[in-house]
Parts: structure tokens; C-alpha cells; sequence
């Protein structure tokens, strides 16, 4: 059976809900004091340390890695994950003046934060876009020296949450480290090779 690929009105909905999605992720992330691994991980280590806005340190973060997207997986892939990152930074710094919490429980921020992710980085890998960062070099690095880039991915986040000591306490690290597992189970459990027809 032929891939039926995604028409433009497709693409352009995943580009606009899933960075919303993830952009709710980082503000249940942010109001209980947890982080989460790669690109966005590291934006808030460096929030947490200079009272940067997330937002903005995630565009910025990501824009050496666009030239080595271009190389690597093309045009549009580069294209749609501009417009996605750029969405996100976005919503990160609008959704605080659109939405108040009050009383939120961290464990249910950890785990929802997480899976809210990992469906956003799922519509994503489906439309053939991502969030940048580190999830472009990890995958350049799979091309272009048949590094895995599960492992890569995991390394990095561990180091990203590992760094965290430094700055979180231990009971805020912990709990982001089950967000991140949320997250990659919303992953290893949806993206199946062969499954999904509609690339």
C-alpha cells in the first residue's frame, strides 16, 4: 500500500495545534518549578538562571541548528520545523496572560506536561517537522555516523536533568525526570514504523 502524504491544510494544522500543545507543556512545567530534556530543557536552565524568557531562548537556541537541518533532511523538513519552533516561542510567552493555575499539583504537571509533549513531538515527526535543537543534531548525527539516536537523545536529557541538580532541588528534578518518561512513553508506545500511513 502506497503512503498517502499529508495535503497542505494537514500540515498547517499539526504546525499550529502541536507547538500549542507543547507550549502547555512548558507553562505546567514552569509554574511547578520542573524542566524537561533537550532544546526546551536547556531554555530552562537558563530561564531558571537569569530570568530569561523561555520563549525567547528557545528561538534563539535553535537557530544555529537550521542550517544543519537544511543539510541534512531538506527544505521543507527545515521549513515547517522554523515555522513550529517559532510558534512555540510564541505561545510560551503568550499562554501565561491567557491561562491562570492555581493549586496545581506538581506530580500532575510532571506526568500531564509529559504527555501533552509527546503528542505534540508526535504530530510533528508524522508531518515530517520537529522542534529543532537537539533533536536535529541527534538525528544528523544517526545519518551521518549510524549513531543511534534514541541513545543520543537519552544521553543528552540525562545530562540536561543532571545539570538541573545544580540549580533545582532534588524532589523537582525527580519529578521532571517522570515527565520526561511520560513523555517518551507517549512516544515509543505511538510511533511505530509501518503504522502510520498518512506521511
Amino acid at each position: 500500500m502506497n503512503a498517502v502524504r499529508h495535503n497542505l491544510f494537514e500540515d498547517a494544522q499539526a504546525l499550529l495545534v502541536a507547538p500549542l500543545f507543547f507550549a502547555f507543556a512548558v507553562l505546567l512545567f514552569r509554574e511547578a518549578g520542573l524542566l524537561t530534556g533537550g532544546t526546551v530543557g536547556i531554555a530552562f536552565l537558563l530561564h531558571y538562571l537569569s530570568g530569561w524568557p523561555i520563549g525567547a531562548l528557545l528561538f534563539t537556541i535553535n537557530l544555529p541548528f537550521y542550517l544543519l537541518a537544511l543539510r541534512s533532511m531538506g527544505r521543507d523538513f527545515t521549513l515547517k520545523t522554523f515555522l513550529s519552533v517559532s510558534l512555540l516561542a510564541l505561545y510560551t510567552e503568550l499562554l501565561p496572560s491567557l491561562v491562570q493555575l492555581h493549586n496545581l499539583d506538581r506530580l500532575f504537571a510532571a506526568i500531564m506536561g509529559g504527555f501533552l509533549a509527546g503528542i505534540s513531538l508526535l504530530m510533528l515527526i508524522r508531518h515530517k517537522a520537529s522542534l529543532g535543537g537537539l533533536g536535529i543534531l541527534v538525528i544528523h548525527w544517526q545519518n551521518t555516523r549510524g549513531w543511534r539516536a534514541g541513545k543520543l537523545q537519552m544521553a543528552a536529557d540525562c545530562l540536561i536533568l543532571g545539570a538541573a541538580l545544580f540549580i533545582r532541588d532534588p524532589l523537582s528534578v525527580g519529578l521532571s525526570i517522570v515527565g520526561a518518561l511520560a513523555l517518551n512513553l507517549v512516544i515509543a508506545v505511538n510511533h511505530k514504523a509501518g503504522r502510520y500511513m498518512g506521511t
